[in-house]
């Protein structure tokens, strides 16, 4: 092939997105870069009138109740930095069920009706989570575990509808260069209509899914095995240990600077989390924890590096060996205490880290940690010298799904709105050539995936991309204005910016 003159690169591997979850939201309500409670208001009531969902519409069947739901809200981006409540959502809609997801995901905003469906009251109780209330009432923010209590109320898609987000999402993720994604918690519905619509052709990205670690996942899996396909591996399971700093639910080692004796908490206990390392470890799956805080990285990283209860060897040694060949991962790895930077390197722990939450949180991660203990947020050099490598994704779509921008913000640690001037935290910004390996061969290698995929080489999958700059030697101000030329996925071109003009275009 003929490349003219253009710039070919490994095809792109993002190493932690919800690509289903992205598809599906494709259909709901986009709350992205509302500058106000206003402004979500004001969707949310346009979206009604575009869908014909109105109050009188509701039924009395839970199982038949349209729902509607929408994500994108950031308090913190608001004037009025403050949770929002369910008063308006109530008086617009008493009869529909209304879930808002905050960005992060971590925090939800319901209304009344979907509160009475869910069965919850001012004292219900849920580990691991928070019920907020304002002057002793269900204010409608739900934190963590309570909102996703809240969300196991509604009604499942259907197939039809999860084959549908799946390639809606496809479509995208193959436009910015993307042959591999990491899905970051999968059903196993979910993942098996990924192998159906891989065996038929229609899905042609590769698939490196992550479990959900509920019963029946857990019990279906550890049974039967890990499966590797050509397309689709599905040998890991995704928990959760914290949330997220922006709803104040990460885990941090002291109190929070804006919120007086509170430091967040652990999803679920520590005996959990060791019984689980057990499980996976006697069934040889990969654990990769979600951990923002430093408390919850502290907990996570210790556990990864005991003995496990299969060995009776003493030998520190053979842990660490064995440890290094689990290649078990810390998912975020966004607050880390200084002092557990050696368990990366000694226990063979993989830091996967989205580098555009860096410069998303950089405008109010100061109130939230202070202004010293933020130095140890976002350190991706320092996790990158402690483990030998880095695992770089996008988090989409709590962030764009543009790798363009996880570029950008790896190694000049700004915004798309260029900011700051000199980037942020400089110190702890990856050089391009870490960078790319972090999108690419560290990813593949973080999936048991590094002999497959992950570079341009003989024996290899022909999964390559073509762009019209060069991400190694062009200014910076170009890196954003990067365009995605072809797509190849195993040596078939998925993707053509000349086709998608013209048939845009006729």
């Amino acid at each position: 092939m003929d490349a003219k003159g253009k710039f070919i690169f490994p095809g792109f591997i993002d190493a932690h997105c919800h690509f289903y979850g992205y598809g599906k939201g494709l259909n709901e309500l986009d709350l992205v870069n509302t500058a106000s409670f206003q402004e979500v208001i004001n969707a949310l009531i346009y979206y009604a009138k575009e869908n014909n969902i109105y109050p009188e519409h509701a039924e009395i069947n839970v199982n038949k109740t349209q729902w509607i739901i929408g994500r994108g809200w950031d308090q913190n981006d608001w004037n009025i930095n403050e949770y929002p409540d369910k008063r308006k959502l109530d008086s617009l809609f008493p009869n529909i069920p209304v879930l808002l997801k905050r960005i992060d995901g971590h925090a939800i905003l319901v209304n009344q009706k979907a509160l009475d469906i869910a069965g919850f009251t001012e004292k219900t109780k849920i580990s691991g989570g928070e019920l907020v209330l304002k002057s002793g009432k269900l204010s409608g923010i739900l934190i963590d575990n309570a909102g996703d209590s809240l969300e196991s109320c509604i009604p499942k898609q259907n197939a039809d509808l999860i084959a549908k987000a799946l390639l809606k999402a496809q479509d995208s993720c193959i436009k910015m260069g993307l042959t591999t994604i990491d899905d970051a918690g999968l059903d196993r519905s979910v993942i098996e209509m990924i192998e159906k619509l891989h065996e038929n052709g229609m899905l042609k990205i590769r698939v490196y899914a992550m479990i959900t670690p509920n019963t029946q996942n857990l019990d279906w899996y550890l049974q039967n095995n890990m499966y590797k396909g050509e397309r689709l591996t599905a040998r890991s399971f995704k928990f959760y240990g914290d949330g997220a700093l922006g709803s104040r639910g990460a885990c941090l080692l002291q109190n929070y600077s804006d919120k007086e004796n509170w430091k967040g908490f652990l999803l679920n206990t520590s005996e959990y989390y060791k019984e689980m390392a057990d499980r996976m470890e006697g069934m040889n799956f990969q654990m990769n924890v979600h951990c923002i805080g430093d408390s919850a990285v502290r907990n996570l990283v210790q556990i990864f590096s005991r003995t496990p209860s299969s060995m009776t060897v003493a030998d520190s040694e053979a842990v660490k060996s064995l440890s290094k060949l689990r290649r078990w991962r810390i998912e975020h790895a966004q607050i880390v205490h200084k002092s557990d930077l050696r368990y990366f390197k000694e226990y063979g722990i993989i830091p996967s880290v989205q580098p555009t939450h860096a410069t998303s949180d950089m405008y109010w991660a100061d109130d939230r940690l202070g202004k010293e203990r933020v130095k140890t947020a976002y350190s991706y050099k320092e996790l990158l010298d402690a483990a030998g490598i880095i695992a770089l994704g996008t988090d989409f779509p709590v962030e764009s799904i543009s790798p363009f921008k996880t570029f950008y913000a790896a190694v000049f640690r700004k915004d798309e709105k260029n900011f700051p001037e000199g980037g942020y935290q400089k110190e702890n910004a990856l050089s391009r050539e870490e960078t790319l390996k972090g999108m690419t061969i560290w990813a593949a290698f973080a999936n048991f995936e590094e002999k497959e995929k992950g570079s341009l080489e003989a024996g290899k999958y022909a999964d390559f991309i073509w762009l019209d700059k060069d991400l190694m030697s062009c200014d910076e101000k170009e890196v954003l204005r990067t365009k995605v030329i072809s797509t190849y996925i195993n040596g078939e071109e998925v993707y053509s910016a000349k086709q998608a003009l013209e048939k845009t275009y006729p």
